[in-house]
């Protein structure tokens, strides 16, 4: 399954960023209710983008990375102009989402090195 996601990596975060981008600029009247925090839902999401790309490291990581974290600034930015709520702790969140993705990824290589 890793090595699938090792391979797959550009289409599995193009279309993890779409979704995100998507749901989270999709006007609503109030959110719904789902179970867990607003928070966990952000570092959640951005883990899971970050993993696949932490996983494969192609060249130039770091920057699509740090393109993630700017991504999702800009959304907060951007939020208040399509009826939602943009926050700093979204923005925090996500940043922890992108990190804690990055070393989970980093886990899983020296764990699959070993065997």
């Amino acid at each position: 399954m890793l090595e699938l996601i090792r391979q797959r990596w550009l289409l599995i975060c193009s279309l993890l960023l779409a979704v995100i981008t998507t749901l989270s600029l999709w006007p609503m009247e109030k959110l719904p209710d789902v179970p867990g925090s607003d928070k966990i839902h952000h570092y959640i999401a951005y883990g899971a983008l970050m993993l696949p790309l932490a996983l494969r490291r192609p060249q130039g990581w770091p920057w699509l990375a740090l393109l993630f974290f700017a991504w999702s600034g800009a959304i907060e930015l951007i939020q208040p102009y399509v009826n939602r709520y943009g926050e700093w702790a979204d923005l925090a969140a996500n940043g922890a989402g992108l990190l804690s993705g990055l070393l989970l990824a980093w886990l899983l290589n020296r764990l699959l090195q070993r065997r």
